[in-house]
């Protein structure tokens, strides 16, 4: 199942032409922000899934990704993002990425 959506989405990307996967600085999307949330999302899962995230660590890092979901969602209310709402999305990003390390890193493991 996975290699054959994997293969799909490589097919879907091949068909396009090459100006529909350029990105203005007003984008429409935000697909370089959705696959970092998506990658933070599996570094979380794979924390929980080592025991190195107890439940309450793993509960204040679902929060912050909602909060930057949030701030996805209120700067493509009016169908377009800024570079000044990317860059403070991305900045967002940053703290949450750096959250996950330490907290994956720290000497607390879940019983």
């Amino acid at each position: 199942m996975n290699v054959t959506k994997t293969t799909l989405i490589a097919f879907v990307i091949a068909a396009m032409p090459p100006a529909a996967l350029a990105q203005t600085p007003d984008s429409t999307s935000t697909p370089r922000i959705d696959k970092r949330q998506a990658n933070q999302e599996k570094r979380i899962d794979k924390g929980v899934q080592s025991g190195q995230l107890n439940k309450k660590e793993t509960a204040r890092l679902e929060k912050g990704q909602e909060h930057v979901q949030k701030a996805e969602n209120k700067a493509m209310a009016d169908g377009k993002m800024t570079k000044k709402e990317r860059d403070h999305i991305e900045h967002m990003q940053d703290q949450q990425s750096k959250q996950i390390y330490r907290e994956k890193h720290d000497k607390q493991t879940a019983k």
